[in-house]
């Protein structure tokens, strides 16, 4: 697994907002969506282009554009969501899918509860959108569904990551480099109830306010 952490002010600017409590949901939507742009940019470097020729006011040239089959942007519902825009706005010709996971507050194991995905991901690589890699189960979970119908590549995008989530997935997925990790900033640990410390808090919650 690769690991990438996205070290740039505007980040660690964005995310400090992100953190304090007083922020407000509006506010804390429109920061998710502007970092997670950030973090696009990092997480497509390796995004698979083809050539492409072009006639521009001046001569013909040869450019690339995205090959197909076309990248696949998956977020995990429901906080994932809040993280599409951001991403799509880098890729505005990927295809989006959907997958519900969450987290068994008791057994911290990941449930699916919904799935919008194509059956055949042959070749495809998916960018699996979820802001928070607190103990891994449910990003473990979700790389595996999508390698288990063909994805060829997977990137996760999150906002934070905890050491102990990042050793999950590592543990998981091995040295693979076919599997990358982008995030804003990896914090110091998970506390009793399996919460990101520092953190920000529930980034559902944050986002879309406690249902």
């Amino acid at each position: 697994m690769r690991l990438h952490v996205a070290d740039h002010p505007l980040v660690a600017h964005k995310l400090t907002v992100l953190r304090n409590k007083e922020t407000a949901s509006p506010t804390f939507r429109l920061l998710v969506d502007e970092l997670v742009t950030l973090l696009a940019y990092e997480a497509t470097r390796d995004v698979r282009v083809e050539p492409h020729e072009i006639e521009t006011p001046v001569t013909t040239t040869v450019g690339v554009r995205l090959a197909e089959p076309r990248p696949l942007v998956v977020p995990i519902l429901r906080a994932g969501l809040g993280m599409l825009e951001g991403m799509t706005r880098l890729l505005p010709t990927a295809e989006v899918g959907f997958l519900g996971m969450q987290r068994d507050e008791e057994t911290l194991e990941a449930v699916t509860y919904a799935n919008r995905l194509p059956d055949d991901l042959t070749g495809r690589h998916v960018f699996l959108l979820d802001p928070m890699l607190a103990t891994g189960g449910t990003l473990v979970a979700a790389i595996d569904y999508v390698f288990a119908r063909g994805a060829r590549d997977v990137t996760a995008v999150c906002l934070l990551a905890a050491p102990e989530g990042i050793q999950v997935l590592e543990n998981a997925v091995g040295d693979r480099v076919d599997v990358q990790l982008v995030v804003a900033a990896v914090d110091e640990r998970l506390n009793e109830k399996a919460y990101i410390v520092p953190g920000l808090g529930d980034a559902g919650d944050r986002l879309y306010g406690v249902v």
